[in-house]
């Protein structure tokens, strides 16, 4: 299991094999899926086209809320590995900023564990987003969208995946 928040890019392979080799020493032959997800930076908000995000964080806050998160889903899911890696500072668009991975013994869990953490993590990991084009940049509001798919992760008992 592994988070980090950093502002160089990563190579998604890297970290696939790193999750996948965790997986294997923690359950030998009991992993039978692995879901990742990989985010980039939208070129274009509500309001129209924009260059790139920015965005800050709290050091040593915001990496311990991330480890948190994946530790939930760990434990909720039954997961026998999980990662996840977010970047800070400024990105342009299209570039990465987000990476998530879970390996489970069957695809239910580690689909709904991948789901868990991206919905999860807007709503428990201290981070805060500008979006810029040209010389002006804006802060970013909380989406009530993503307020509903937290709630529903709160709101729900988690039910035993197939094992």
């Amino acid at each position: 299991m592994f988070a980090r928040v950093q502002q160089d890019n990563f190579a998604f392979d890297e970290l696939y094999n790193e999750l996948v080799e965790h997986s294997l020493t923690i359950a030998p032959g009991n992993t039978g899926a692995i879901v990742t997800f990989t985010g980039l930076v939208r070129d274009f908000n509500n309001s129209g086209d924009i260059e790139g995000i920015e965005l800050e964080h709290y050091p040593g806050m915001t990496e311990k809320a991330l480890l948190s998160l994946v530790e939930q889903a760990c434990e909720r899911f039954s997961l026998n590995g999980a990662g996840a890696v977010h970047r800070v500072g400024r990105l342009y668009n299209n570039e990465q900023i987000v990476w998530v991975g879970t390996a489970a013994p069957h695809r239910q869990a580690a689909f709904e564990a991948t789901n868990f953490l991206m919905d999860m993590l807007k709503q428990s990991v201290p981070l805060w987003k500008k979006e810029f084009k040209g010389d002006s940049a804006t802060w970013v509001e909380a989406k009530a969208s993503d307020d509903k798919a937290a709630l529903k992760w709160m709101r729900e008992t988690p039910r035993a995946i197939e094992k």
